[in-house]
């Protein structure tokens, strides 16, 4: 049985798919106007090792990833500066220039973090009619109303929203000032924001880069674009239907936009959009909130930059289950190096794989189909790595299968013995030698030569040992 924490239920439940021997999954992607940073990662991660983990209980997953590529996004209350905008003066490039450099850069995270490719990754730009049909039906139905600057989800006509979140967003507003504007309610939101052109104030001194927005498109109420949230119902059930298995995303998202995905497609649809809501725990920098202006914001290319593997980095979110913070230091993200290349470095020296070590395999898979449990898998898979009784090749082929999960590339090193370069078992002669000879300063600087070719001595009673860093 397989198992995970439902969002909405706060309870775990046994996953029961929609179709025997398939499960669909839709997860919130990037915004694209600027680089996704390792507490974005984080959240991609977990959504890799659950689409791994279906796929490792022999589930033909369908995996659906949005690209919101729509400009013009505002905040939870539908104000606030545009960030398509902002990133267009901030670049000098035109919104759908800054769109796609920022989803290949999206999409370069992925490759570094050897997170598999979702089956589709629709833009939001190109299902604007499927987006413009959802809000036509939910007018039909009267779920709308308009106001000067679009059309607005009444959400005093469905009695149940909030039930995602526990309370209403009023309720979680506390005594806090809320401009509603023309809202009836500050928990309604956005289905379709008029243009500048439509009758909204713009002005041209502040909008230098443009004298109207790039992303607008006609509708049946006018020109315009998109809330945020429509885009995600819409999509969904273009590609899964409704409802469907799985939606995942970050705890952020949890009191407005998944709280206004269900709203939407429990309107439109009559349905829940999906059975099983699954949410990523925050990543917090030395304890503390991770932002640009405190300087500790960092993408997987920084920690490329600064020398770490990035595998490491994904290594370091195994170690924590996705529903608890995780801590980002880079003591941490180097113990967690250390211990994946000191992994690499045992498997290389073991006999090709062939038979498996099915009492292992049976824990860990109680470990993965409990919530994703990857701490204890991983403690699983270290307990049989040194678990000596085994042969070598029974631990090899276990191993794999385990890699099928934690997607950490194991097959390049699983019985392939490392090549030491000739000139690198020089140094290391040369540097036995010196401490034969007691030469302690020249030991020192030929460790230091050896190591800065990618390579580590190790001083052991059978003799110095060079492996990978």
């Amino acid at each position: 049985m397989i198992s995970f924490f439902n969002t909405l239920t706060r309870q775990k439940e046994e996953f029961i798919p929609l179709h025997p021997g398939q499960a669909g999954v839709y997860g919130c992607g990037p915004t694209v106007y600027w680089f996704a940073h390792i507490g974005n990662m984080r959240r991609f991660l977990f959504e890799d090792v659950l689409v791994r983990s279906l796929a490792y209980n022999s589930f033909q997953v369908k995996h659906i990833i949005n690209i919101t590529d729509v400009g013009h996004l505002v905040g939870d209350g539908d104000d606030g500066e545009d960030k398509m905008l902002t990133a267009m003066r901030r670049e000098g490039k035109t919104a759908y220039e800054i769109a796609e450099f920022y989803t290949q850069t999206f999409f370069q995270d992925l490759k570094w973090l050897n997170i598999i490719s979702a089956d589709v990754y629709p833009k939001a730009t190109e299902h604007i009619t499927e987006q413009i049909a959802m809000v036509r039906t939910l007018e039909a139905k009267g779920y709308t109303y308009h106001t000067s600057d679009g059309i607005y989800f009444d959400t005093s006509k469905l009695p149940e929203y909030g039930r995602l979140s526990g309370q209403k967003i009023e309720e979680k507003m506390g005594g806090a000032r809320v401009d509603m504007g023309e809202k009836k309610s500050v928990s309604d939101f956005a289905l379709w924001k008029f243009s500048y052109s439509n009758g909204r104030s713009f002005d041209p001194a502040q909008d230098d880069v443009v004298k109207q927005r790039q992303m607008e498109w006609e509708s049946p109420w006018g020109d315009g674009f998109p809330g945020w949230h429509i885009e995600c119902s819409a999509m969904a059930k273009k590609y899964l239907g409704v409802p469907f298995d799985i939606h995942t995303g970050a705890i952020d998202l949890i009191p407005v936009h998944h709280e206004n995905e269900i709203a939407q497609t429990s309107g439109a649809d009559d349905v829940l959009e999906a059975n099983i809501w699954m949410h990523a725990e925050f990543l917090t920098v030395g304890g503390g909130k991770m932002s640009k202006s405190l300087g500790n914001l960092y993408t997987v290319e920084d920690l490329i930059q600064k020398g770490y593997d990035p595998l490491a980095y994904r290594y370091l979110v195994l170690q924590a289950h996705y529903r608890t913070k995780l801590d980002f230091t880079f003591e941490a993200l180097e113990a967690a190096q250390n211990a994946l290349h000191r992994l690499y470095n045992i498997v290389r020296e073991w006999d090709a794989p062939t038979v498996d070590c099915t009492k292992y395999e049976e824990r860990f898979l109680q470990a993965i189909n409990d919530d994703l449990n990857t701490s204890q898998a991983l403690a699983i898979m270290w307990e049989m790595v040194g678990d000596t009784t085994l042969p070598s090749s029974a631990r090899a082929q276990s191993l794999l299968l385990f890699d099928k999960v934690f997607g950490l590339q194991l097959e390049k090193y699983v019985g392939q013995p490392l090549e030491i370069p000739v000139e690198i078992q020089e140094l290391a002669k040369k540097r036995e030698q010196a401490r034969k000879e007691k030469k302690w300063e020249e030991s020192d600087r030929l460790r230091a030569e050896i190591e800065l070719s990618g390579f580590v001595v190790e001083d052991t009673t059978e003799g110095s040992k060079v492996r990978t860093q």
